[in-house]
Order: C-alpha cells, then sequence, then structure tokens
C-alpha cells in the first residue's frame, strides 16, 4: 500500500487531522491502522505530509464499523481489508484479460476465477461469522441486566 505524490489536489486533498476528525479517531490511531497495513493515505503532498482522499475516509469509516458494531479485533479486520484488496485485484486482472484483444490465455483466466471463488467463500464465511456476531450482541443487548449478588 505505498504511497504516492499526488499532482490533483481533489483526489487527496485532507490533511491527517480533517481525516480524524471526520471518522472520529485520532491522528495516532490513523498512524497505528497505517503501521499494521489496514490502511495507507492516497499520497503526500510534495512536503511529505500525508494526504487522504474520500475513499481513504471510507477506509476507516469501515475499520471503524468492524471494530465497533460487530467486535472484530484488528488482526480480524486485517485479514478482510487483504481478501477484498485481493479480490479487487483479481476482479481488475480478470476484466483486463478478458477484454484483451488477443485474449489472456485461457488457463490463466481460470485461475484467476478460482482464486476468485475461493476468496469469494472466505469472505462469506467471515461474513456468516460477522452475522451470528450481530445477532448474539443483538440479543445480549435485549436481555435485562442482571442483580449481582
Amino acid at each position: 500500500m505505498g504511497a504516492r505524490v499526488i499532482p490533483d489536489a481533489e483526489e487527496a486533498r485532507y490533511r491527517i487531522g480533517e481525516i480524524a476528525e471526520a471518522a472520529g479517531v485520532s491522528t495516532r490511531t490513523l498512524r497505528y491502522y497505517e503501521e499494521l497495513g489496514l490502511f495507507s493515505p492516497a499520497g503526500h503532498s510534495p512536503g511529505g505530509a500525508r494526504r487522504y482522499s474520500d475513499a481513504d475516509l471510507g477506509r476507516v469509516l469501515r475499520i471503524r464499523e468492524l471494530q465497533q458494531l460487530v467486535g472484530f479485533n484488528l488482526d480480524e479486520i486485517k485479514t478482510i481489508v487483504a481478501a477484498e484488496a485481493r479480490l479487487d485485484e483479481l476482479r481488475t486482472e480478470y476484466t483486463v484479460i478478458s477484454n484483451a484483444k488477443a485474449g489472456g490465455p485461457p488457463q490463466r483466466g481460470r485461475e484467476l476465477i478460482a482464486e476468485a471463488i475461493e476468496i469469494n467463500a472466505r469472505l462469506e464465511t467471515f461474513l456468516a461469522d460477522l452475522d451470528a456476531r450481530a445477532a448474539l450482541y443483538r440479543r445480549r443487548a435485549k436481555e435485562p441486566k442482571r442483580a449481582e449478588r
């Protein structure tokens, strides 16, 4: 997730403090996410300052949602983020191959499809776990508090 200098100020227009405030996290949290490989800025200014895009804000909000609403830890979130990123790469690669004039090697296309299916199955398992956890949390939230002895 290497950052790059972005000439278009519209694409990566936010400073770290602006993204932190919009996402309801500290700048240290954003840097920690970056250290863990969960997230990285869209680019850096010519002076080296981190710059973020709307898509970056969406990623941070998704990480927070997975933590707070579902209860996933950062290792689990890292697995989800990596699987989704790989699935996006596979979709892009498959599209390029399928749209090529000469056509990509049929075997590579089949390999991409098989890998995408495998990743999709893992994501579905993760989502099923997420649904189960959410249902459990909803049940617990509805239960009356028991008096302590």
